[in-house]
């Protein structure tokens, strides 16, 4: 089997880390200030190497991200540099899908079930304050999703949220035809929008994407649908955003992501209290070290026999 030499610059614990120098022999794993060579004599790069000097390596032919999100290559100029040197791109999107999709579950059915009221409520059982408690709570059967960004993530939430036999459509830059539910097109998201309950933004951040979801666009969100960001906050016009809420226009937001992270204390969605923020977390699991050493070892193997690689970008 041939042998590759590795650039390696993922911070993960020293568990994560010490699995992988175990496991990648017989490759020679070179880390940042390494004497034995760095990522312009290395075959594979794993972790986040700078674009530009990737592209300047007369050896690389093979990028591993330690991540679901690869905005810094998501541009024409590396897509087509890549193409040219043969370069493949991988992410690691399998490591963060589950996580994030059951993220957004939880929104969905916390937002369902009223549980932020609920929680911080103290009320006599069958009184006016638990009545309207039970009145305001829904069941997501039957309710209609539209699902913008149709990648591992969306594909993961699909599968949890088909018991609810929901409605489900979706929005991607370039349908493949396996997607196995409705596609929309560019033409049809404005009507798409007006129809959804539930609106899911896992757009990735790229040219074409920085504030998607203008003012114009939000309005075209049904009354009294919910929005959630698990993307990229850079999506969304913030500001625009908690207008459509103050105004009623919108029943909530459940963001996992904004732009910057966090947002300032002054900054109006605080304000908010059908607003609700996490930072960052939903990619997070228990051993997420551990889990993207596991994928990238696995896709090693599979680039070392010249098979397809999983989570293929480029």
């Amino acid at each position: 089997m041939k042998t590759f030499r590795i650039f390696c610059n993922i911070s993960v614990d020293a568990a994560a880390m010490k699995m992988l120098k175990e496991s990648v022999t017989p490759h020679v794993l070179l880390e940042p200030g390494s004497t034995e060579g760095s990522l312009s004599t290395s075959d594979v790069a794993f972790g986040q190497p700078n674009p530009s000097e990737a592209l300047q390596s007369g050896t690389l032919k093979w990028i591993h991200l330690s991540s679901a999100g690869y905005t810094r290559y998501d541009t024409d100029a590396f897509r087509q540099s890549a193409q040219k040197l043969g370069l493949q791109l991988t992410n690691s999107s399998s490591v963060y899908d589950s996580p994030c999709a059951e993220q957004l579950f939880s929104f969905m059915m916390a937002q369902s079930r009223g549980l932020v009221e609920a929680l911080k409520t103290r009320t006599t059982n069958g009184g006016p304050v638990w009545a309207k408690l039970r009145y305001n709570c829904r069941t997501l059967t039957g309710q209609s999703v539209l699902i913008l960004g149709f990648g591992a993530i969306a594909r993961r939430l699909v599968e949890l949220l088909a018991p609810f036999h929901m409605n489900i459509s979706a929005y991607r830059r370039t349908p493949t035809g396996d997607e196995g539910l409705p596609m929309v097109s560019t033409e049809g998201l404005p009507a798409a929008l007006a129809a959804a309950d539930h609106v899911i933004n896992i757009l990735p951040e790229n040219a074409g994407t920085i504030s998607f979801f203008s003012a114009e666009r939000l309005d075209e969100i049904k009354p009294g649908a919910v929005f959630y960001n698990i993307g990229r906050g850079t999506t969304v016009d913030q500001l625009a955003l908690a207008e459509a809420l103050n105004s009623g226009r919108l029943a909530a937001a459940w963001l996992d992501v904004t732009e910057p992270e966090p947002l300032p204390d002054e900054h109006p969605l605080w304000k908010i209290s059908n607003c609700h923020i996490t930072p960052h977390i939903g990619g997070g699991r228990h051993e997420e070290g551990e889990a993207l050493v596991n994928h990238f070892l696995q896709n090693l193997e599979r680039y070392a026999h010249e098979k397809n690689l999983q989570d293929r970008v480029i």
